[in-house]
């Protein structure tokens, strides 16, 4: 195949990946466009800051768990970080948009989509949403790197008025034209199957969804309760919110302190865990517990050493073995004291 009919070939590829070229870059340029044009969400401690979604990402994540772990108990370097993701993104869907650098954007796509992939995959309530996202977004991303663009992008018009800078191999692997490989079906067809493969573990880890019994993670809420003890007067435990809707709190409505046959000792109702004291709530995460109208909310990824006072209990001379958790929804959670 001659030099002209190859480029001909990769016109075709480029315009018949038009609208993927576009629906991918919208994708990735609307997180800007949501989080700094229709609204700031990027600012902490208000209401739909994008570092306390990215905590919602944190327990179950795959491969990726320490540094988001690292950067939601570093609130200050968290921030930067989403600022600096925001701009990556706007930058990347924009120029996909415009088929300007195409190639090198593509790269772009690939390893956001990759981030998404591991680190939010197991999210998603009705159709695991986004691993959907995720691995639509890496086979998206290798697909315009094969293609890059044609016409209708900047590419296609640097290529057309034949500017010096396009006979460069840079140009070649970095916007759009002819990709300097000379036999091209290794490629392919490697790279198809990594990603048919990554399709496959991903669905079968986070979702159970090649063999086995499916599970969702994101359907109900699931609280962690480590680390109960006492100390002196007052009773120590750790909770974790690992499981259930990333958009809706565990709703906490009661805790109820047990004896060896289950009798309830000490109670606190929803109207006290609305006014929980928050000194007694040490945050780890941006994600935090803490009270609200009606009862004290969990939001997901958040993990906090809760702190209630018994001296009424040790008043009475009664024993404490078990604290139980109550959820809005009727789920319950026990744990043994130490």
């Amino acid at each position: 195949m001659n030099h002209y009919t190859k480029s001909q070939s990769y016109s075709t590829a480029g315009l018949f990946t038009l609208s993927l070229r576009l629906v991918i870059g919208w994708t990735y340029f609307s997180a800007f466009w949501r989080r700094l044009v229709l609204e700031n969400k990027l600012i902490p401690d208000e209401a739909g800051y994008i570092g306390e979604k990215f905590n919602h990402f944190l327990p179950n994540a795959l491969g990726i768990k320490p540094i988001i772990e690292y950067l939601v108990t570093h609130p200050d370097t968290l921030q930067r970080s989403m600022i600096a993701f925001t701009i990556i993104e706007a930058i990347v869907g924009l120029f996909i948009m415009l088929g300007l650098f195409t190639r090198l954007m593509s790269i772009g796509v690939f390893s956001l989509a990759m981030g998404i992939l591991l680190g939010s995959g197991w999210i998603g309530t009705t159709c695991l949403d986004e691993w959907q996202i995720g691995i639509l977004g890496i086979a998206g991303g290798f697909t315009l790197f094969l293609t890059g663009s044609s016409f209708y992008s900047v590419d296609q018009y640097f290529l057309k008025n034949n500017l010096s800078f396009t006979h460069k191999k840079w140009f070649q692997w970095f916007n759009s034209g002819v990709l300097p490989i000379s036999n091209l079906k290794p490629l392919v067809l490697i790279g198809s199957i990594v990603i048919f493969g990554l399709t496959l573990f991903t669905n079968q880890y986070f979702h159970g969804g090649v063999w086995g019994t499916l599970h969702n993670k994101s359907v109900k809420p699931r609280l962690e309760i480590t680390n109960v003890s006492l100390q002196q007067s007052d009773l120590h435990f750790n909770v974790h919110r690992t499981e259930g809707v990333d958009v809706y709190g565990s709703f906490l409505i009661g805790i109820h302190l047990l004896d060896q046959h289950g009798n309830i000792v000490k109670e606190l109702n929803l109207k006290e865990l609305s006014e929980f004291p928050k000194e007694n709530i040490k945050n780890h995460y941006v994600a935090k517990v803490k009270p609200g109208k009606h009862s004290l909310i969990i939001p997901l990824g958040s993990k906090a050493d809760i702190k209630i006072n018994i001296d009424d209990v040790l008043a009475q001379k009664k024993r404490i073995y078990s604290l139980q958790l109550i959820d809005i929804s009727g789920i319950e959670w026990k744990a043994k004291i130490n």
